[in-house]
């Protein structure tokens, strides 16, 4: 049986208020990698107001592969908070605040989700937005759109990039910069909305075609014919 995330809505555009969030774990399987670090910078009126991060330590070893790009070991997190103590105080401080990253619909959002699911038998359910899918709508010249291609683009520093706290406050200066393309070229096409509970219409193909369904699904089930 598919397993099925009751995430929060998707969104698109730009708003002023939000949380930005990044993490860095063992590998890419949802069922058996971990978060061995977690971090959060909070934005009101577009400048980062507070910010959380901590190490996680995992109950498996990180392997070589994931200390190679993140440059975190296991000597570093054998003192670490937990998940379930790391998950409360992210918890705590992104409240109910709309959540932005980078590639998060497919990767941070389900990580941390299920992470909550497990820990407090309670999803995650802040409505979020992704940077990556606002990248391709805005900058759609660029040939990839990995964090580190936006931030090129837009001559914002990457250092120390790939531990969560510097990718969080590199993707919120991305993130303002792709607002200010939305308010000065109306042309760009946003991502089209759900009418009924305001997330993102995506295209997918059923028996009978291709038709509109909200990202929200199964919270809502709206769709539409293409």
């Amino acid at each position: 049986m598919e397993y099925i995330r009751n995430k929060g809505r998707k969104l698109g555009g730009y708003v002023k208020d939000y949380v930005v969030f990044d993490l860095e774990t063992t590998g890419f399987r949802f069922e058996s990698d971990e978060i061995i670090e977690i971090s959060a910078v909070k934005v009101q009126d577009s400048r980062i107001v507070d910010t959380y991060s901590t190490l996680v330590k995992p109950s498996i070893r990180i392997p070589a592969s994931a200390t190679k790009v993140n440059h975190i070991t296991n000597d570093m997190v054998s003192g670490a908070p937990g998940i379930a103590e790391a998950l409360e105080g992210f918890v705590d401080f992104v409240e109910t605040g709309i959540l932005v990253g980078h590639n998060i619909h497919n990767f941070d959002m389900n990580f941390v989700y299920d992470a909550a699911m497990q820990v407090f038998q309670t999803g995650i359910y802040n409505d979020y937005i992704d940077t990556l899918h606002l990248a391709k709508q805005c900058l759609p010249q660029l040939k990839h759109h990995r964090l580190s291609d936006v931030a090129e683009y837009f001559d914002i520093s990457t250092e120390g990039a790939h531990r969560a706290l510097n990718d969080c406050i590199i993707n919120q200066k991305c993130y303002e910069r792709l607002g200010e393309l939305l308010k000065e070229q109306p042309q760009v096409k946003t991502e089209q909305s759900c009418p009924q509970c305001g997330g993102v219409l995506v295209k997918r193909k059923g028996r009978y075609g291709e038709f509109w369904g909200c990202s929200s699904f199964p919270r809502c089930r709206y769709t539409r014919n293409a």
